[in-house]
């Protein structure tokens, strides 16, 4: 079965639906999502959106900030491009229905984050991120001109590779007609032909055991991208969440806001001691990956399995009022924030790198826009800025809208391409190897691939993903698709680029540490 729509939107976080918004005007939109609309890592950001909003802060200072945490490698351009324009796009927010938390005088409440020289983190509580999905949701679902298509898997893209002819990565006339998407009710594949696509698919926090992102984070569109022959890169960046709330068996790992520690908590080691200031100046507010590796060390050397984030010294009413999420969390486990610390570990959280994309989102295939997590923008360098990532997302969805719009009437469907091949496909895969399979590449990418590596624990990664990937291959060819199957695919294909791009970075930068290599310019 074959359809067709004006714009196919993979993906239904804060990118995905404004891209779906803006462009809804001009076209018929099909907005996929392989679980329910609100369910995206979108909705588990509790910090908020970083924009410059006061007096005492600048652009500049905004930008410097970001280039520092970025260690080197951010596109300058990139961040001053979005910087400037987060006044203007937290507006268009606030219009379609957004809150964020006021001060007594009205004026937004700006809290302060790791790494930020300023307050400019705009915030709904700590449960930012679930205030805009479901607003964004509640306009997606009354725009007459979305459909919504849930519990539907984007398998693959589809190029001219489906048209017979072979596809290099280099070549620069490779075009999208759309994608290959399994009906998760049916388990039928459908043809969805498309003038324009766009992969908003988010982030791939499943990689590893532990991690703050939801089921959903599975690396689906950059493994597509990556099969499509679309260019990838900086997957080596994979960003731990310094606290996550150490709750052994609970998965996604709750996150412990960064915000927490802006607003005063003190990170503490399991006898009180306090230990950052040992390792950076800016203490418990240094960028996510001095934090993430300092408690990494900590928990080695001392052999714990946590740190404590100590808020107890803090005004209990106005803790309790700003973070209440937390609060009832904590409680939820016996844990009072208010009179006793609260154990937290480092957790997969933010990649940095993925599709890589120009100032308008469009990626080296034409035809096809990559925005928020999934794409590589140059925004975020080597480590990302607390809330830029929000930013980040609603900056670059409207730029792909605007290019998508001003282009759209120069294309048109490619009605040969074939239906979805069932041959060879007839037993459903058994799920005990799917699901062993999963946790073996986790404990892989856990072990070897995490905070700290080495070449040689890279190498027994890549050794061992080599083992599953085959395995995986064969079951894929031959068995009836499922979501489980589709994901465990996707996600050994990017741990297979992480790991690569590790192998090729022969320094320690940002989120990417080797221990063989200390110093930056230890390159070769």
């Amino acid at each position: 079965m074959k359809r067709k729509v004006d714009f196919l939107v993979i993906g239904s976080g804060l990118a995905g639906m404004m891209f779906a918004l803006k462009v809804a005007k001009k076209g018929k939109v099909l907005l996929v999502t392989k679980a329910d609309l609100e369910e995206s890592s979108t909705r588990y950001a509790q910090g908020g959106i970083a924009a410059v909003l006061s007096d005492r802060d600048s652009f500049e200072k905004h930008i410097e900030d970001t280039l520092i945490s970025g260690d080197g490698l951010c596109n300058r351009e990139v961040v001053e491009m979005v910087v400037r324009e987060a006044p203007e796009k937290v507006k268009e927010l606030v219009d379609l229905g957004v809150e964020f938390d006021k001060n007594a005088s009205g004026e937004p409440d700006l809290s302060k984050e790791g790494g930020h020289s300023e307050s400019r983190i705009l915030h709904y509580k700590d449960i930012t991120g679930k205030n805009i999905e479901e607003t964004l949701a509640g306009r997606v679902r009354e725009n007459r001109n979305i459909e919504v298509w849930e519990q539907a898997f984007a398998i693959d893209l589809m190029t001219q590779h489906h048209l017979g002819r072979l596809v290099k990565r280099w070549h620069k006339d490779i075009a999208c007609y759309g994608a290959y998407i399994l009906d998760l009710k049916t388990r039928d594949v459908i043809t969805v032909l498309a003038k324009v696509t766009v992969v908003a698919t988010g982030g791939v926090g499943n990689l590893y055991q532990t991690t703050t992102n939801p089921p959903v984070a599975t690396g689906d569109g950059i493994a597509m991208v990556y099969r499509a022959k679309g260019i990838i890169e900086n997957m080596e960046f994979v960003q731990f969440h310094p606290t996550s709330l150490y709750h052994p068996g609970e998965r996604p790992s709750f996150l412990i806001t960064e915000a927490l520690r802006g607003f005063g908590a003190v990170l503490r080691t399991l006898d009180g001691e306090k230990f950052m200031h040992k390792y950076d100046p800016r203490g418990c507010l240094a960028p996510r990956d001095i934090v993430a590796r300092t408690i990494d060390t900590e928990m080695k050397v001392r052999g714990d399995d946590y740190v404590w984030l100590d808020c107890t010294h803090l005004d209990p009413e106005e803790l309790v009022s700003r973070f209440p999420n937390i609060h009832r969390k904590c409680l939820s486990i016996g844990i009072d924030m208010r009179k006793n610390p609260i154990p937290v570990v480092p957790a997969a959280h933010y990649l940095c790198g993925g599709v890589k994309v120009d100032t308008r989102a469009r990626t080296s295939i034409s035809r096809l826009y990559a925005v928020g997590e999934v794409s590589s923008t140059g925004m975020h360098g080597a480590n990302r800025l607390a809330s830029n990532s929000l930013l980040e997302a609603v900056v670059f969805a409207d730029h792909a809208a605007e290019d998508a719009l001003a282009h759209l009437d120069e294309y048109s469907w490619e009605e040969k391409i074939p239906e979805w091949d069932y041959e060879g496909t007839s037993h459903p895969e058994e799920m005990v190897l799917v699901t062993q399979d999963y946790k073996e590449m986790q404990m892989v990418m856990s072990n070897y691939v995490g905070i700290v590596r080495s070449n040689l624990r890279l190498q027994r990664a890549l050794t061992r993903l080599e083992i599953i990937y085959n395995e995986t291959e064969e079951l894929y060819k031959k068995s009836v698709l499922s979501r489980k199957l589709c994901e465990l695919r996707n996600l050994i294909n990017v741990g297979y680029l992480v790991i690569k791009m590790a192998q090729a970075r022969h320094e320690s930068r940002g989120l990417h540490y080797n221990i063989d290599y200390p110093g930056k310019n230890d390159q070769t």
